[in-house]
């Protein structure tokens, strides 16, 4: 059957509307992300700062921080019980609210550099970064390493200076030493009122105002804010006053007036006074994400080509985790969505081995807390239950194929032999090592002479093995011992070399989970006598340096 011209030219023209409002509604679904994480030092006020942030949200009535961690609730970020007891964050998580108009997809990260990994597979995914500093300690040294991971991948710095209700350093020598060791350069936004330990409220520079904060039932609600004029602020607030708008003059002079090109170029920070355990200066941190952070954007692939955030679904997994919930026996890979409109059901195929499959088990988290989503945009996190074919670093997509880069492993600087305390829970203890070893928990290791009773666990930090031990016996019921070996680095080496290796004093042959071969060394100079007297052993770096494994 013939159809009228004029009909075909309205079906065309149909179909090319809907393409366009296709491609619009996601460029502007897109534009209302903001997908970002926080880095710091342990103990500079992470977690806290996390949860007052969904606080200001209005996504959660009470903080779960209080005057310090010996008070501290848990947090809802820290879902695990090491997390609980310790106060530290130990594993990263994913919390997705909305702010305004705007989503906020806030990535909590692991402060302690025994989990880096974890944190640098966070970073993979993320738009922009919030830098935050103990306003009385400084930069401190894992946080120059995030910091360089951050460079490296060219992601935005917002600059936090924490803590201002505590005694601490002076705010211009926090600046220099912003300038001096990061090379950014400081554009405060907000400057402390009160030097430290006297945080009275700060300056928003961008409406010209005072803005004073009273503490309110403990800082585990919302601080109370007064907006006042200059000449108000002067009146009230005397010499403090003036000596907030002198520095901060004084740095601007210095340096330059805020500059949005400057912060998404990484070349400026935008700068900050806060005190998270107070709910001083939260509000502004917030706005300064809405206002200004990069919204999602196109995703470079392998090849360094940008994928267009319009483009059909890609996404890629940027963490598998289990055990989040005792009531769900079920892991969840972590998908950063990079292009399209995810759809739950909608069958995606794995890049990594060319197979489809239906993504029916969709979450949005917030903590361990989880509830089915049914869509998501460019920048938003998704959890995928149970997909147990995907590991870190997978791509995913439909339609037109796409590889994002992979997310390297860590040279292992810390192995042990693990065994079952419990030989009748030896099928317990088998599937709970495997599993830790999917999660990227810890790189697991196995050879014919050691057998599979007595895996080798290797770790960037000797922290990992207490994080090991505590999920096997409670979520695997498969209490273990591990028994410390005396390797300190690893290289990446073959099948052939592994005979001539293995006869060498002081050095191991073992096999990792993704099939490659690890050789283990007592030190660097049993690395350097293989190296001398056996050039044509094939020996190479695992993802980053053995020397560099804590600092990316």
């Amino acid at each position: 059957m013939a159809f009228p011209p004029s009909f075909e030219s309205s079906f065309v023209t149909q179909q090319v509307q809907a393409s366009t409002q296709r491609h619009t509604g996601i460029a502007q679904e897109a534009s209302r992300r903001r997908t970002f994480a926080v880095i710091s030092h342990p103990d500079a006020g992470k977690s806290t700062l996390t949860e007052a942030l969904a606080l200001h949200a209005r996504v959660i009535g009470t903080a779960g921080a209080t005057n310090g961690k010996e008070n501290r609730r848990e947090t809802v970020s820290d879902w695990m019980q090491m997390e609980k007891d310790r106060g530290i964050s130990i594993s990263s998580t994913a919390l997705q609210f909305s702010y305004r108009d705007t989503v906020i997809n806030l990535l909590d990260t692991p402060g302690h550099s025994d989990f880096s990994e974890d944190t640098y597979r966070v970073l993979a995914a993320v738009d922009c970064a919030v830098m935050l500093i103990d306003a009385a300690k400084g930069l401190e040294t894992q946080t120059m390493k995030l910091f360089e991971v951050c460079r490296q991948r060219n992601i935005p710095i917002i600059t936090v200076i924490n803590k201002w209700d505590r005694p601490g350093l002076d705010a211009l020598a926090l600046m220099d030493e912003v300038t001096e060791r990061t090379g950014l350069i400081p554009m405060p936004l907000t400057w402390a009122v009160g030097f430290a330990g006297d945080f009275r409220g700060v300056w928003d520079l961008k409406r010209d105002e005072f803005v004073r904060f009273t503490r309110k039932n403990a800082g585990a609600s919302l601080a109370t804010e007064e907006h006042l004029s200059p000449a108000e602020a002067l009146a009230q607030e005397g010499d403090a006053w003036t000596d907030a708008l002198d520095e901060a003059s004084l740095v601007i002079e210095s340096n330059q007036p805020f500059s949005i090109e400057s912060f998404h170029a990484g070349t400026g920070t935008p700068v900050l006074f806060s005190s998270a355990v107070l709910n001083f200066g939260v509000q502004h941190i917030l706005d300064t994400l809405v206002d200004l952070a990069p919204a999602a954007g196109p995703r470079r692939d392998v090849d360094g080509t940008p994928r267009p955030v319009d483009a059909p679904f890609s996404g890629f997994v940027f963490k598998v985790q289990a055990g989040m919930n005792r009531a769900h026996r079920d892991h969840v890979a972590f998908i950063r969505v990079c292009s399209g409109v995810f759809e739950r059901g909608m069958v995606v195929t794995h890049a990594n081995s060319g197979k489809t499959f239906a993504t029916k088990y969709a979450q949005q988290l917030f903590g361990r807390e989880r509830e089915v989503i049914d869509e998501a945009w460019p920048g938003d996190v998704v959890g995928l239950v149970n997909a147990s074919a995907l590991r870190m670093g997978d791509s995913l997509y439909v339609e037109e194929p796409v590889e994002f880069p992979p997310i390297p492993l860590f040279s292992p600087e810390h192995f042990r032999v693990a065994r079952s305390k419990d030989a009748g829970r030896f099928k317990q203890f088998r599937r709970g090592i495997e599993q830790l070893g999917h999660e990227g928990i810890i790189q697991v290791l196995r050879s014919d002479l050691r057998g599979d009773q007595a895996p080798v666990l290797a770790a960037v930090g000797p922290m990992q093995f207490e994080v090991v031990a505590d999920r096997m016996e409670h979520d695997f019921g498969a209490p273990m011992r591990m028994e410390p070996l005396p390797y300190s680095l690893a290289r990446l080496t073959t099948h052939d070399a592994q005979a001539a290796l293995s006869a060498i004093r002081g050095t191991e042959v073992l096999v990792r989970s993704d099939g490659e071969y690890l050789a283990l060394f007592n030190d660097i100079w049993a690395l350097r006598r293989v190296e001398k007297n056996s050039p044509e052993i094939s020996l190479s770096t695992i993802g980053t340096d053995a020397g560099d494994a804590r600092g990316y």
